[in-house]
């Protein structure tokens, strides 16, 4: 590979890390998420010379983990837990309502709504990401929304009582 991809995943993992923790809820799935999207990222990182390389990271990282929701619908549970912890560092803890309340969206609401909070993205950006109209990105954005709002709610009546 070309001298500027090492550099280009020091720079990019923490941010990615970060989009990704919010989209899976946990940091284990969020270090797998990065590290599929940098090897997707590596395998094509000559002919992503001159453009957006770290658009098409996040890309990736957003349409895998919609792809992982789907596939964990279909998954059964282990029967035991591993037997040794892996220690996973994120940098910037979200709080545990918040990341209850996004586990509770659909993959594609989640992405939608981290992809416009975290990551400041328009209707037409997130429907990119996403692979879908600005119109269906809309419609997952303001459903996400909405449920979180009342997570949020539901989240605050708790604390105050």
């Amino acid at each position: 590979m070309p001298v500027g991809f090492e550099d280009f995943v020091a720079t990019e993992t923490p941010r990615l890390l970060g989009l990704a923790y919010a989209l899976a809820g946990n940091p284990h799935d969020a270090w797998d998420l990065v590290q599929e999207s940098l090897v997707r990222v590596g395998v094509r990182w000559t002919r992503l010379d001159g453009q957006n390389p770290g658009g098409y990271a996040r890309t990736t990282l957003v349409r895998l983990n919609v792809d992982r929701g789907r596939r964990t619908r279909r998954e059964w549970l282990m029967t035991h837990v591993p037997d040794r912890p892996i220690r996973i560092e994120v940098h910037e803890e979200l709080e545990p309502w918040l990341v209850a309340g996004l586990a509770e969206l659909t993959p594609q609401q989640r992405a939608a709504v981290v992809l416009r909070v975290l990551a400041d993205l328009d209707h037409q950006q997130i429907a990119e990401h996403l692979g879908c109209s600005p119109g269906t990105a809309r419609s997952h954005l303001s459903r996400g929304l909405a449920r979180m709002r009342e997570h949020a709610r539901a989240y605050a009546e708790t604390r105050d009582s």
